[in-house]
């Protein structure tokens, strides 16, 4: 088993376990399809390369649970911004 999945480190980073697990199931599918690492990693194992990307801040879960990369431009065109709870 990786061992960053045993640490609460990961699990916070992106919300919870639940957001967890959907992020790595999303992401494994998109690399399955042919998405290129966002880490250099030399592995085979694509579930280390997900890891690695989520620990680097690479991806990352949108308020739609959508997958979403680091220094996509579409990111910005098509998705509303956030509403900010804590400035009401």
């Amino acid at each position: 088993m990786i061992e960053a999945l045993k640490e609460e480190e990961i699990v916070n980073k992106v919300g919870g376990r639940f957001k967890l697990s959907t992020l790595i199931q999303k992401r494994l599918v998109a690399l399955n399809s042919g998405a290129r690492p966002l880490v250099d990693l030399v592995t085979d194992e694509k579930i280390e390369i997900v890891v690695q990307e989520i620990l680097q801040d690479k991806i990352y879960l949108d308020a739609n649970n959508q997958l979403g990369t680091v220094g996509e431009s579409s990111d910005l065109i098509d998705s509303p911004p956030e509403l900010d709870l804590e400035n009401l």
